[in-house]
């Protein structure tokens, strides 16, 4: 005999509900079913799933097949995946026991930092902070650009290589 996990239509006309059952696959739709493991509604917001995963697991190793939208319902539910698991077609790796995590600290209250800030001596400022803190930061200045002019006023002579320009007055 060949057992399927599927669908049947229950609910009124233009307003189906399903169950999930398993029944043996020459059976009609709504037929007599061997047993309902599960339910589905999908008209609801978000659709209801629910599922009893230990006795779909259970009649997935008996060797049911499940129909398409059966298979995704189990997936979705989570009995898919723990047959898979169980058959080794995933394999996990199981975590190793976690230390114990640190207690989560007591909540602050605005009380208690009022009453802490009340109590507490205020931190010793030094001069020298307070110098560091009003000195400016020096700015570095940039050397102003030499021009050729300056330096032959200056009487400097031209650098090498190169001819002393005319003026207008040696010209004439």
């Amino acid at each position: 005999m060949a057992v399927k996990i599927r669908l049947t239509r229950v609910g009124r006309k233009k307003q189906p509900s399903y169950r999930v059952v398993v029944m043996d696959s020459r059976k009609p739709r709504d037929g007599a079913y061997i047993e309902q493991i599960g339910r589905y509604d999908p008209r609801e917001d978000p659709s209801i799933v629910e599922i009893d995963n230990d006795r779909a697991l259970d009649w997935l190793n008996k060797g049911a097949q499940p129909t398409e939208r059966a298979k995704k319902l189990l997936e979705i539910s989570g009995a898919w995946t723990r047959f898979r698991v169980a058959k080794g077609d995933i394999h996990t790796i199981e975590a190793t026991p976690a230390v114990e995590a640190a207690p989560e600290p007591a909540p602050v209250m605005l009380d208690d930092i009022q009453a802490e800030a009340a109590t507490a001596e205020p931190a010793p400022v030094m001069l020298d902070d307070l110098q560091a803190e009003a000195a400016p930061e020096p700015v570095a200045e940039e050397p102003a650009p030499v021009m050729l002019d300056d330096l032959q006023a200056e009487g400097a002579a031209p650098a090498e290589g190169t001819e002393p320009e005319e003026t207008a007055e040696e010209t004439t």
